[in-house]
């Protein structure tokens, strides 16, 4: 198993692999997926116990060797689409996650349901989208008809129990950006209140990637930052030497006072700084990440994910942009033990 988390569809009779990192899977069982790796039974395990209980985990495999963490992808009315799965050395950090959006298609009652993260994903704005009550069309860009597109509508038009597909799909942001999203999903029979059966269509999209991507590490960091906004992440640019605030590339960002940085407090907490340290150096390869203690608005300490690329803006001339979210709840436990060691309130 790669260092990438897997993004595993749990609709059906099996938990299957749907994307690697931010590559498109094409359904592909987790028992084969992983059928060389000794961790597969803990890995099922995990997958079933991360449905059961509707809530991320992390766990050690039998063995004490690695160290399996999940997160729920789950539609807003309570169905569970996917998990996502990551595996790695009890000491590493999981590479930052692209974050799949769950949808469902009525195909009985011809209505789309999607969320605000499958709007953004498909490179709608969010902010003036509805998320109830959409027409098909309204999910599918106006654009010449391709292949892959076909395949979904020919479920639209001629719906069966069990059908599924996967595919990326090259499209356009609501900004005129090109974009490719991944896309999964699978064709249901399910009772609605009134016990009649209807044809359901449940889905999950991701930002993907072409297959025959090979950007660089600076290449990457170059599409984040002319990217769009994703809700609810901020981006900033920093100096790589000192980590001072340069400018931001979105909005501010509300979940730290990022202004103590102008006032000579501390923005990082003091026990930080080892691990910043140790982040200046893994940048310097590609992305790190890292659950980091930043001064509260009201001059506590709170936990922001903060994901790190050296972004190059002249010929000899980096900065680092940093890509600023509120952390999951398997993030904040893997962190635990050092979020919580003893430390003064700043005053």
């Amino acid at each position: 198993m790669t260092d990438d988390w897997l993004l595993v569809e749990t609709l059906g009779a099996e938990p299957a692999v749907v994307a690697q990192g931010q590559q498109t899977q094409d359904m592909v069982p987790i028992s084969a997926f992983l059928r060389r790796n000794a961790s597969l039974m803990a890995i099922q395990s995990a997958i079933g116990e991360t449905v059961r209980a509707g809530l991320p985990l992390t766990s050690i495999t039998p063995k004490s060797d690695r160290v399996i963490r999940t997160e729920v992808v789950q539609m807003t009315d309570g169905r569970i689409h996917g998990v996502h799965v990551w595996v790695g050395a009890p000491d590493a950090d999981p590479p930052d996650r692209m974050i799949p959006g769950p949808l469902k298609w009525d195909l009985t009652n011809g209505i789309a349901t999607d969320t605000m993260e499958s709007l953004a994903n498909s490179g709608l704005n969010p902010a003036a989208e509805a998320t109830h009550g959409r027409a098909f069309a309204d999910d599918l860009q106006t654009r010449k008809l391709n292949p892959n597109e076909a395949r979904v509508i020919s479920a639209v038009i001629n719906p069966e129990p069990g059908q599924t597909f996967t595919s990326t799909w090259e499209m356009t942001d609501f900004r005129g950006r090109p974009i490719n999203v991944g896309f999964a999903a699978r064709v249901l029979s399910e009772p609605d209140e009134d016990g009649e059966d209807r044809l359901i269509c449940r889905a999950m999209n991701w930002r993907g990637v072409r297959e025959s991507s090979s950007a660089s590490p600076l290449d990457r960091a170059q599409q984040i930052v002319n990217g769009p906004r994703v809700p609810g992440v901020y981006r900033a640019m920093v100096d790589l030497n000192t980590w001072k605030l340069i400018k931001w590339i979105d909005e501010a960002c509300p979940l730290f006072d990022w202004s103590a940085d102008a006032t000579s407090e501390p923005v990082v907490h003091p026990n930080e700084i080892a691990e910043m340290a140790v982040m200046t150096v893994e940048f310097g390869s590609g992305p790190t990440s890292r659950v980091l203690r930043l001064r509260a608005n009201d001059g506590g300490w709170v936990p922001i994910h903060v994901t790190a690329h050296r972004l190059q803006v002249a010929d000899d001339t980096f900065a680092g942009l940093l890509s600023l979210r509120l952390p999951t709840y398997g993030e904040l436990m893997a962190a635990e033990d050092r979020l919580n060691d003893d430390l003064p309130e700043p005053e």
